[in-house]
């Protein structure tokens, strides 16, 4: 991808809006510190309670706005299985006199923190050190719930709260979970969801100083499989060397997934033809904490290993542990593939392939099972559109420089139900995040400098739809 020039002229009252912004940061920080200190993991096996008091403060701070016509707690069936999933906050108001309706998006819940002892502070108790305020969520994507409110309080303090444009925020409470009734939600929601332009504000920008429009994200296929070779375990020295193990079995079988150059070997996952802007083997090497020594994997220019091209990476496995071991051969294995698919591909297609090779390669007739299968679609931005130009201009003005437009190596896969329920909305995948934040790992960040650009971006933007004709 290359450099995407502004394409809207100069917001009117710009240094109003950049007024507002940095005024009201101290709130948006002490707010999102709030909400940080809410451990809302939304795993299994977590407090759900945290999560319905997550929510709470959330529609809180949306009814603190004064903007809404409605702001409500709200819950959806889980698309697979019984209940309800977690809850999410809802609140809307409905356009006036012609103007566009955008949709703001972001999420409550966050990743579990992991070991203590791997911060450098504790975890929920917001700490700022230097220019960066650390926390589970500070960045993802607390506070991309932060930056729609404030981009709405710096809105009605310029504009007043009497405005056209018409104004929706959806903050799930499960996608770090899964998103397991987002599409459920999205249909039972979907005439108070619908709009013209949905923000997605749960994205990198390409460092702390440029902005970056994501433009493609790779999809997501996760399953469990297990790999079984005996009825029972056996004794390892009278069996071993006749008998094949499920771990012998497990690792050959794991092993044909790739190339030696660690390059996916799956015959029917494809790749995505794209440019991608120059990104060094020494960036990688500092932004990807590779240890000296070790080398790159795959082959391509870096960036199109990581946005364009399929992976797949063992996340999880099931074996006796180390301090559990003994002699015996194990009966059964089982390991989590999570496999990233390149735009251009759907995810059904792609779980297809890769069974078709793991069946294919099992080795010494072991037993395969699947189980627990997620699928998640690859998207590509129709970057055509009005909204998509008014966001690069506003990005272009609250930064100071152009912004870049970048793929993602992760995936949103609700992306694509959006897409689906919404098909004629222009889809903005923006983000307050940077290559420093350490999503879902020990010592996660938020950039309080990107914090504040990605508001005013984001007020521009409003800002920019509220005057169009």
């Amino acid at each position: 991808m290359t450099d995407s020039g502004a394409a809207t002229d100069f917001t009117p009252r710009f240094d109003e809006f950049a007024d507002a912004v940095q005024a009201g940061l101290p709130s948006a920080i002490a707010d999102l510190s709030n909400l940080v200190r809410i451990p809302s993991v939304s795993w299994d096996g977590f407090d759900p309670k945290h999560v319905a008091d997550s929510a709470t403060a959330v529609k809180s701070l949306l009814e603190g706005l004064g903007v809404f016509d409605s702001v409500e707690i709200a819950q959806a069936r889980l698309s697979e299985g019984e209940g309800l999933g977690q809850p999410a906050v809802l609140a809307s108001r409905p356009a006036r006199n012609g103007k566009p309706t955008i949709l703001l998006y972001a999420h409550h819940d966050v990743q579990p923190p992991g070991k203590d002892e791997e911060w450098d502070s504790v975890p929920f108790e917001p700490t700022v050190r230097g220019d960066r305020i650390y926390g589970r969520g500070a960045a993802d994507d607390k506070a991309g719930v932060m930056a729609h409110v404030a981009a709405i309080r710096a809105l009605t303090s310029v504009l007043g709260s009497d405005f056209d444009l018409g104004l929706s925020v959806f903050i799930e409470g499960e996608e770090e979970f899964g998103s397991r009734s987002f599409k459920n939600f999205i249909v039972d929601h979907h005439d108070k969801l619908a709009a013209d332009a949905i923000v997605v504000a749960d994205s990198d920008n390409w460092n702390t100083t440029t902005p970056a429009l994501t433009v493609t994200l790779r999809g997501n296929v996760k399953f469990h499989l297990a790999v079984s070779t005996l009825d029972h375990a056996s004794h390892s020295g009278m069996f071993g060397g006749a008998v094949p193990d499920s771990m012998l079995a497990t690792i050959k079988l794991l092993a044909t997934l790739w190339n030696d150059d660690g390059s996916v070997a799956v015959d029917g996952l494809t790749t995505w033809a794209m440019e991608t802007p120059e990104y060094s083997e020494e960036l990688l090497r500092e932004e990807a904490a590779l240890l000296p020594g070790v080398q790159p994997i795959g082959k391509g220019t870096i960036l199109s290993r990581m946005w364009a091209q399929p992976t797949v990476t063992v996340t999880g496995i099931d074996a006796p542990t180390v301090i559990n071991a003994s002699n015996t051969l194990a009966a059964s294995t089982t390991v989590v593939l999570s496999c990233r698919i390149a735009p251009g591909q759907t995810a059904a297609d792609a779980y297809v392939a890769l069974k078709a090779h793991l069946d294919a390669h099992a080795p010494f007739g072991a037993h395969l099972e699947y189980s627990s299968i997620d699928l998640g679609d690859p998207f590509l931005v129709d970057a055509s559109g009005p909204s998509v130009a008014d966001a690069r201009a506003a990005m272009a003005e609250a930064w100071g420089v152009e912004p870049v437009d970048t793929g993602i190596g992760g995936s949103i896969p609700f992306v694509s139900d959006l897409v689906e329920q919404f098909p004629q909305a222009e889809i903005l995948v923006t983000g307050v995040e940077d290559p420093d934040s350490r999503a879902h790992s020990p010592n996660e960040s938020l950039h309080l400098g990107v914090f504040r650009r990605a508001i005013l971006t984001e007020a521009l933007l409003l800002a920019k739809l509220n005057a169009r004709a």
